[in-house]
């Protein structure tokens, strides 16, 4: 294995992208989603990025990539046009022990990006190390079409209930057995 899989909480941090055009964008919008504050750093940004800086959600920063700019960062994504770039950012990084992604370039990263099943709270993460983004976005077309879009409102109802179900069955076995169950038959199947 040469990623551990891991699911990192983001919310409120600050994370730097470092780059204007469509991979920033992208990588842009994933932070987003999982609750990151983020700060985009290039001298110009592509019209993907227009909805978010109108929203505020964006902080930018029109300026080149120097070393110092990661100070207070949490986590850094490159995705800039400019390989120097790319590489000048993950080694800035990687000497500051800031986890860092360089698009495209799984030998700089230090975590990648996987394609992403979301049906939240219920992810599916799918990755190749880098080794075929388009193979891991097939295999993520294909589990989108068997994880129904309700599994997330079926996770919610079951987290809503676990407390109570814990001190109803006390041995863990006995809890499994009933979440099988339930996850199982037509309550499941209503949700």
């Amino acid at each position: 294995m040469d990623f551990l899989p891991i699911f990192l909480d983001i919310r409120e941090q600050p994370c730097l992208v470092v780059g204007g055009g469509e991979a920033a964008a992208r990588k842009t919008a994933l932070l987003l989603r999982a609750g990151a504050r983020v700060t985009v750093q290039a001298p110009g940004l592509s019209a993907a990025f227009d909805a978010g800086l109108a929203g505020g959600r964006i902080a930018h920063r029109a300026a080149d990539f120097r070393d110092e700019d990661l100070a207070g960062f949490a986590l850094a994504i490159a995705a800039a046009d400019d390989n120097a770039v790319n590489r000048a950012v993950a080694a800035a990084a990687r000497a500051r022990r800031i986890p860092v992604n360089v698009v495209d370039q799984p030998a700089l990263c230090t975590f990648i990006m996987p394609s992403i099943v979301d049906r939240s709270p219920v992810i599916v993460a799918v990755s190749t190390g880098g080794a075929s983004p388009v193979l891991a976005r097939l295999i993520r077309a294909r589990l989108e079409t068997l994880i129904p879009a309700g599994y997330g409102r079926l996770a919610r109802l079951v987290a809503s209930f676990r407390d109570k179900v814990k001190q109803r069955f006390t041995h863990s076995s006995r809890r499994r057995q009933f979440w099988e169950e339930i996850l199982q038959g037509r309550i499941a199947d209503l949700v």
